[in-house]
């Protein structure tokens, strides 16, 4: 099975440059020309990611420092910065390497196998789930946005894995009732509509949006 690799740049040139090379050094390829689109292929677990740092809005410095604690994949800053400092502050939000601009195709690849092959002797995969720069870790059992956990109960946090897993589908109280607590557990599907409002005001508090639908007369969906 082909390594995934995933590409973060803003600048599509670049991208579609380095995406060709890639696949035809026999890797899978993955791009994101932004911060969200590369939160949300997340969950597609890339082995290695290559970063750029100067991106509008969130840079490639704060996007890697909110992913560290949940991807453990080696991840390769992109950058045209060379000072000491911006080193330092690279591997202080979690990078792993630093390559140059301008830099040559076969310098890239070599420093790719070379980071693949290191992370294959220590290799440990960690799952998550994205939706609009929210992180949810199937492992730790965490919630974060912009690298700040939301805390959350563990009747809420499997309340949100389950809407978050089957995005943009509805389900009815007593089947979401069902599928948390078990067919036979004695209650009333009507707490699930508790659960969601302290979800719902929790989310807004730390991102200010939302993330779960009322669809009336039916149930809730968590929009993707």
């Amino acid at each position: 099975m082909a390594y995934k690799i995933l590409i973060v740049d803003d600048e599509v040139m670049m991208t579609e440059l380095l995406s060709d090379h890639l696949q035809d050094c026999g890797y899978e390829v993955l791009v994101a020309n932004d911060a969200s689109k590369a939160l949300a292929l997340l969950q597609r677990q890339p082995d290695l990611i290559l970063l750029d740092i100067n991106m509008p809005g969130m840079d490639g410095l704060e996007l890697c420092r909110s992913i560290r604690n949940h991807i453990v994949c080696p991840i390769l800053f992109l950058t045209a910065r060379i000072t000491e400092q911006d080193k330092i502050n690279g591997l202080q939000y979690g990078g792993d390497d630093y390559i140059t601009k301008p830099f040559s195709l076969n310098e890239l690849s070599a420093r790719v196998a070379a980071h693949l092959r290191r992370d294959e002797r220590n290799h440990r995969r960690s799952s998550v789930l994205t939706s609009n720069e929210l992180i949810l870790d199937l492992s730790q059992r965490t919630i974060s946005y912009h690298g700040r956990e939301i805390v959350f109960s563990k009747k809420e946090f499997d309340l949100i894995e389950y809407l978050m897993t089957n995005a943009n589908q509805v389900f009815d109280k007593e089947h979401i009732y069902e599928a948390l607590w078990g067919y036979d557990a004695e209650g009333d599907s009507n707490v699930i509509k508790e659960y969601v409002r302290k979800i719902r005001a929790k989310l807004r508090e730390a991102t200010g949006q939302e993330y779960i639908e009322t669809i009336w007369g039916v149930g809730y969906k968590w929009n993707r």
